[in-house]
């Protein structure tokens, strides 16, 4: 076996050693937080277009569809009053079933004719979370977000006696408590997937990816495909959603929900590399930790050595658009495939020609 192959192991026992270590903050660890939730994201993006070859772009729909499923369950105002683990898992149930509802009309659609279909939705989904205000609160989202960890615990449950370090919090919701829930949910996304892979649904998706008409002459139903397809990858947005609020302690801004999302986890797939969950969370741990964690760290350095009261164009922040689309240009140039690329799409791209006899 390749040695880099350990390297997600390593980096999950590093990261769980993270709050452990003395040069831990619970600023970052917050930060941490968010993005494993985003690798979650973009690991059910990748089971639609990395393993069937559905090109989707309205991901950011079921995200939104988990978060405020979340919020009607918990906020005070609301009679439902469930824990987070009632509440995540509705969530992860109504993601999939309106990924379902809305993908089995369209099924005869393929290409870029499914994708505006898909952009069409996130499109709605976005218009009407705005606008049903009775349910919704509109722009300002519903908070807070209030829900003990799971039935009979009570949302300011005393967490004190688990403090092993004192910056350690005492709320179930805050940092290390999250940042452990939400990584052992990435971890186990990671396994759920590898398994899934090597099923015989994971073949038949690579199969309906390939060829859609080959793998219908071969027995396999491809509606049924796009639908499980579909119903995974929506699901675990949901899920994914369900985390994002519950870090957050609402819903925060629609805005947060739309388009701009949906495409920033398609880039962060590509990146990474179709099909490949190494390779997916690698390119969301490079292109949202740049655009969360590290254009902070270095607007602050360079605040220290220029000043608060510099241009805004010395700060990062200010170009990570222009970063991250030259970095893109430059991918799809010279490594279209990812940089970590799914075995078959890596021979596909750089086989080397036979030579003549």
């Amino acid at each position: 076996m390749s040695p880099g192959r350990y390297w997600v192991p390593a980096l999950f026992v590093l990261l769980a050693a993270y709050p452990f270590l003395p040069v831990a903050e619970p600023n970052r660890g917050e930060q941490f937080t968010v993005l494993f939730v985003y690798a979650v994201l973009a690991l059910g993006l990748n089971v639609v277009i990395g393993y069937a070859g559905l090109l989707h772009l309205g991901i950011a729909a079921f995200f939104g569809i988990g978060a405020y499923t979340v919020g009607i369950l918990t906020v005070p105002y609301f009679p439902f009053g469930q824990s987070f683990l009632v509440a995540a898992t509705a969530a992860t149930l109504a993601a999939a079933a309106a990924g379902v509802a809305t993908t089995a009309p369209v099924l005869r659609l393929r290409g870029d004719y499914l994708a505006l279909v898909t952009l069409g939705f996130g499109l709605i989904t976005l218009y009407a979370i705005r606008n049903l205000d009775a349910i919704t609160e509109g722009t300002k989202g519903m908070n807070p977000i209030g829900a003990g960890p799971v039935p009979g615990v009570a949302e300011d449950a005393d967490l004190s006696g688990w403090r092993l370090f004192p910056g350690w919090g005492v709320r179930w919701y805050r940092y290390p408590y999250l940042y452990f829930l939400a990584l052992g949910v990435l971890g186990l996304v990671m396994l759920f997937l590898r398994n899934l892979e090597r099923s015989r649904l994971g073949r038949a998706w690579v199969a309906l990816r390939e060829d859609e008409l080959a793998a219908a002459c071969t027995g396999l139903n491809p509606a049924r495909l796009k639908l499980a397809a579909i119903a995974v990858g929506a699901g675990l947005a949901g899920l994914a959603g369900a985390l994002y609020a519950i870090a957050l302690q609402g819903t925060g801004n629609p805005q947060g929900f739309d388009f701009t999302l949906s495409m920033t986890m398609v880039c962060c797939v590509i990146l990474g590399g179709l099909g490949n969950r190494p390779g997916v969370l690698l390119g969301t741990l490079l292109l949202m930790g740049f655009d969360r964690v590290a254009t902070n760290v270095l607007d602050n350095l360079i605040q220290e050595h220029v000043g608060s009261g510099g241009p805004s164009y010395t700060k990062v922040s200010g170009w990570k658009l222009m970063i991250f689309g030259t970095v893109l240009i430059l991918m799809m140039r010279y490594r279209p495939e990812g940089m970590l690329p799914e075995a078959r799409h890596r021979r596909e791209l750089h086989e080397e020609p036979t030579k003549p006899v």
